[in-house]
């Protein structure tokens, strides 16, 4: 009876490309992760991301290539490659790792957004430089990426007009951060950059 289920059509048309459109959707997601991670310098984390990455992959394909004359399968396997990099970009965005620098180019003052980032706890720094009409004021901060919104919150209300650039860090070895919250609504991120510092 088990034989006969798994060679009806049900599971060749309905149960198999579910079943590898779920498995696409992790080994990406997992993927995408494992690439932040690498990026990020963590890489005691990737290798480990990467082995499950490659084994979830290798039992889709090879059911892929057990039934080639099932075209359902295909799309079941590009759809499951579609899902998962928006599933992985989605996690990311909730896990909110790492730091991110922000550039801020102004003309008004920039000693006093300057101080007032200060005042909530954030680190920056202004310099003075030549722009293509006058002189404007460079601000730099480097932040946590769960404390971006707040910041770019700030800048706007200094300035609704202000031209910035976000980029990415590596790595921060000291700086000027808001404390931390107790009960962070996500202790995964804690957990990881604990675990990484014990390394």
């Amino acid at each position: 009876m088990e034989s006969s289920f798994f060679n009806s059509d049900l599971f060749s048309y309905g149960l198999l490309p579910l079943l590898i459109f779920l498995a696409r959707i992790c080994d990406v997601s997992i993927g995408t992760l494992r690439i932040i991670f690498v990026s990020k310098g963590m890489k005691n984390i990737a290798p480990i991301l990467g082995f499950f990455e490659v084994l979830i992959w290798i039992t889709a394909i090879s059911k892929i290539m057990q039934n080639l004359d099932n075209y359902v399968n295909y799309v079941a396997y590009a759809a499951g490659f579609a899902t998962g990099n928006f599933v992985g970009m989605i996690i990311e965005e909730k896990l909110a790792m790492g730091f991110q620098m922000i550039r801020v180019f102004t003309y008004q003052n920039g000693p006093v957004l300057v101080q007032d980032l200060n005042s909530r706890g954030f680190g920056a720094t202004t310099v003075e430089a030549h722009g293509a009409k006058e002189k404007v004021h460079i601000i730099y901060t480097i932040v946590q990426r769960t404390e971006m919104d707040k910041v770019i919150r700030i800048i706007e209300q200094f300035n609704p007009k202000a031209f910035y650039t976000i980029e990415d860090v590596r790595e921060v070895n000291e700086g000027i951060f808001p404390a931390r919250k107790r009960n962070s609504k996500l202790p995964f991120t804690n957990v990881l950059r604990e675990w990484r510092k014990g390394k």
